[in-house]
């Protein structure tokens, strides 16, 4: 479990193709992260939960299978991309964000992202299976990063990002057209299938 609190930018130092082209292994450049983390451990790497394989010289090692490959942008990156990360929450720390599981339910297109203010206002393009679980000032899950829908219509959302959100992340250098991972509000899902048909 996660919270979309972001404690590190990591820079992909390696992303090289599994067998057969299947899945990806990853290595990221994150010090803070690895001095907190051991093999087994699960980092949500832009909001997909994977497990640590290799911690070693301030670096993680993952392992990301073809189903991740195939709900998420992961399989695009290269080296020299920041992502987002996020240790897993440990019994007694504080939900800043939302619940989080790091289990993408799909991508978003980043239609804009224009100034606001000290901030930016976020908009993405979502298709109708992820937008159906937004609702206005809801929890969305962008890249790992908790967010507040600020408002939608029939296509997608509109975010409005803090300047610390864009300090902190990799949501600062989103450009119109990227594909970013989505994971849409836990608790939305489960009302959805338990509601009476």
């Amino acid at each position: 479990m996660f919270t979309g609190i972001v404690r590190e930018r990591g820079r992909v130092t390696s992303a090289e193709q599994g067998e057969n082209g299947r899945g990806v292994s990853l290595r990221i450049e994150a010090p803070a992260t690895a001095a907190a983390t051991k093999p087994g451990d699960s980092i949500a790497v832009a909001g997909c939960c994977l497990t640590a394989t290799a911690v070693e010289n301030g670096s993680l090692a993952f392992n990301a299978v073809p189903e991740t490959i195939a709900r998420s942008n992961l399989g695009r990156l290269r080296a020299g991309a920041e992502v987002n990360l996020e240790p897993a929450l440990r019994v007694g720390e504080p939900l800043g964000g939302h619940f989080v599981q790091g289990h993408i339910d799909g991508l978003g297109r980043v239609r804009s992202v224009e100034p606001d203010g000290d901030g930016a206002r976020l908009r993405l393009a979502l298709d109708q299976e992820l937008l159906r679980y937004c609702v206005e000032k809801g929890s969305l899950t962008v890249d790992g990063v908790a967010l507040t829908v600020a408002a939608l219509d029939d296509s997608g959302v509109e975010i409005a990002l803090v300047p610390f959100t864009l300090q902190e992340t990799t949501l600062a250098v989103l450009e119109r057209g990227d594909d970013v991972n989505v994971e849409v509000d836990l608790l939305a899902k489960y009302a959805e299938r338990l509601a009476p048909s």
